[in-house]
């Protein structure tokens, strides 16, 4: 199984940017999807949630209004479109598939399969 995320870079404060997860190696559809970020000298924390059909989702405060997530089964890809963004934003974005049965699962041991992830920042 292998999850490639693309589309991190450098921006400054209020403009946006859209994340790419790559997934090959699993059957993509059976999959719900999350997003986590990691910031420098901070632990891991859940960004948003997608169900396997995307009828689903759920965000962290933080990010709500802001960061939209979608997914393309099609394709095997979901994608972080990330609005307004914010110098707190700056973190290095990891992608990650579960198959568990919790409706939208949150904490890192939940899910099984994780990308290298992207880094992300944003200047003032």
């Amino acid at each position: 199984v292998q999850l490639v995320e693309s589309g991190g870079g450098l921006v400054q404060a209020g403009g946006s940017l859209r994340l790419s997860c790559a997934a090959s190696g699993l059957t993509f559809s059976s999959y719900s999807m999350g997003w986590f970020r990691q910031a420098p000298g901070k632990e891991r924390e859940f960004v948003v949630h997608i169900t396997w059909s995307g009828g689903g989702t759920y965000y962290a405060d933080s990010v709500k209004g802001r960061f939209i997530i979608s997914r393309d089964n099609a394709k095997n890809t979901v994608y972080l479109q990330m609005n307004s963004l914010k110098p707190e934003d700056t973190a290095v974005y990891y992608c990650a598939a579960d198959k568990g049965p919790t409706r939208y699962p949150r904490g890192e041991d939940e899910y099984d399969y994780w990308g290298q992830g992207t880094q992300v920042t944003v200047s003032s």
